[in-house]
Formats: C-alpha cells, structure tokens, sequence
C-alpha cells in the first residue's frame, strides 16, 4: 500500500478527551480542556499537559504548580463542551454548568468528581516549545471510581466508557 503525504498537524491520534482542573491562589476553581496531553515517565510517574498561555487557566497551573486531570466519561458531553468553549476569566464555569467537585488530597486543586478517573499532580518542569506551554506533572494520586478497579488495585481501561 501507498503511503502518501499529509498534514502535519495533529497527527498522533486519537487525541484522549480531557479536563485540566485547577485553583489559582485566591481559591477560584476552574477546569479546561486540553488537547495535548501524555504519559512522560514510568518513574517517577509523570504526566503532561499543554496549556496555550492566553487560556484563563495557564496562570492558575502556573502560579499553583498543580493541576488535576480528569477523564470524562460518557454522558459528560454537555459538561465537557462548555467547559471547553467558555473562559473562566468571564463567569464561574463550575456554578454555571453545577459541576460537581472536592478538593483533591495531595494538591491544592479540584476533582471533578463526575469524572470516573482524576489525576493529582504537581508540576515539577515546564517548557515553552511552541504555542502550548507544557507542565510535566509529578503523579501524586490516582482516583477511580471502584468499579472501574480490579482485586489488585489495577484500573480496568476496557470497562470505562470513556468520551
């Protein structure tokens, strides 16, 4: 089969369906989606996001150092819609859409806890290699929803019906 030439963007795909929360440092919550998202160390265990400086959220990651990712599941799609197509900068999004959340445990951010899989961490390096600046985040915890747990602990991907 012929391989042919095509554009270069976005081509690692598909793209997980995320939701960044964070707080800055007057204790206003709020959440974004964010495309660029990936493993980056087995240990310790690190995850990245990339963040495009002009979003409300950019300084709240920045000025913090933590944020939470969360995966949602379907029948978030209302939720993650707004959340992606609204700025925090101009209302609450989280009282506007009721967004469910509770402080995470080992960082100063939010869980939204309609998300069946949220992502504690805390950013230990950040880069500006393009227009997204990229925060590697430090895994402090790991929430899933029980169901989604095997005996051992381990998370049942296949059993998530993830966005």
């Amino acid at each position: 089969m012929k391989k042919l030439a095509n554009n270069k963007m976005l081509c690692m795909q598909p793209i997980p369906k995320t939701l960044v929360s964070c707080r800055d440092k007057d204790g206003r919550n709020n959440a974004l989606v964010v495309g660029f998202t990936a493993n980056v160390s087995l240990e310790p265990p690190m995850i990245m996001v990339g963040i495009v400086p002009s979003r409300f959220s950019h300084h709240m990651v920045k000025e913090s150092g933590c944020f939470v990712i969360n995966l949602p599941g379907k029948g978030y799609e209302k939720e993650y819609a707004y959340l992606g197509s609204k700025s925090g900068q101009d209302e609450d999004k989280f009282a506007a859409m009721n967004i469910r959340w509770k402080d995470a445990e080992k960082v100063n951010a939010p869980i939204l806890t309609d998300c069946p899989v949220s992502i504690e961490c805390s950013v230990v390096e950040s880069t500006m290699p393009g227009t997204h600046e990229l925060f590697i985040g430090k895994v402090e915890a790991v929430h899933v929803d029980e169901e989604y747990l095997d005996e051992k602990g381990g998370i049942l991907w296949n059993k998530i019906n993830l966005m």
